[in-house]
């Protein structure tokens, strides 16, 4: 029984095509993934930055809501600092008899009065945060809160981490 000519040919285009194996097209990746980057690139810089806080670990806080911004008042384990700029030392302010700290005071009125705080010259709404290390002492941190009201700052939010809670 002999086969039909056209039968082994059909069988052996089938092999052909069996045997033929799928290429990928790396062109449409590399766009694809280059896309990606520049998007990546782009929206990087929508992330509100946070003051430098490598001196400091700040308490956690279940609080969601983003910081607005402000004049910073950072107090580390050994200094006062006002938008990084060291303002005084704890210890002296620690030790002082008065509720408030001089220099501070001073540095908070110079930067409201160079138009530094809040675009509003009207006292409550004038804004400070402050970032302390969450180990410092009650009385300090009272302090600095007399200080920064003192100085026409009308109101004081406080640096946190925010922390996860529970889920549900």
């Amino acid at each position: 029984m002999m086969v039909a000519p056209q039968l082994i040919r059909r069988i052996q285009r089938r092999r052909v095509k069996v045997e033929a194996r799928p290429q990928l097209n790396l062109v449409a990746l590399m766009d694809v993934f280059t896309l990606l980057v520049f998007f990546f690139l782009v929206h990087s810089s929508d992330v509100a930055e946070s003051a430098n806080t490598h001196r400091i670990s700040l308490p956690e806080s279940l609080a969601d809501l983003a910081p607005r911004q402000a004049v910073v008042v950072t107090v580390t384990k050994d200094l006062l600092l006002v938008h990084n700029e060291p303002v005084a030392s704890v210890e002296s302010a620690l030790n002082s008899q008065q509720d408030e700290i001089a220099p501070l005071r001073t540095a908070l009125q110079n930067i409201r009065e160079a138009g530094g705080g809040s675009p509003v010259s009207d006292p409550p709404t004038r804004e400070v945060t402050i970032m302390g290390d969450k180990t410092i002492p009650f009385r300090l941190l009272r302090k600095v809160m007399i200080t920064c009201t003192q100085a026409g700052y009308g109101r004081i939010s406080l640096a946190v981490l925010q922390k996860s809670g529970p889920s549900g």
